[in-house]
């Protein structure tokens, strides 16, 4: 069985975590929300991790919303497949939300 959450690159050099610009901002730490961001994209008030996670909410619950449209007894064979497969984006994308986080204290 294949996993739903794909494993996510380790950049080579040191970099923003946001912005990817080159340098040693830190490490990433979940409970700090700039953590790992350089001082440019934390004056930005660039979204941090949460404010990512709520946009991807927001979208995936505008998706479903498009999906749910759809009076599927009477849609036809293409609408039927956007909508199963409309579907499994969106769960794919809540479901890596909750992925677990690998850190080298745990």
């Amino acid at each position: 069985m294949t996993s739903l959450v794909e494993p996510v690159a380790v950049p080579a050099r040191p970099c923003c975590r946001l912005c990817a610009a080159p340098g040693d901002f830190g490490a990433f730490v979940p409970g700090e929300p700039h953590a790992g961001l350089c001082p440019e994209c934390v004056l930005a008030g660039r979204p941090t991790r949460p404010g990512l996670e709520q946009a991807v909410v927001i979208v995936a619950r505008q998706a479903l919303a498009a999906v749910e449209a759809v009076h599927v007894p009477l849609a036809t064979a293409d609408e039927l497949t956007f909508h199963v497969c409309a579907l499994k984006r969106s769960l794919c994308r809540m479901l890596q939300l909750f992925a677990t986080v690998r850190s080298p204290q745990r």
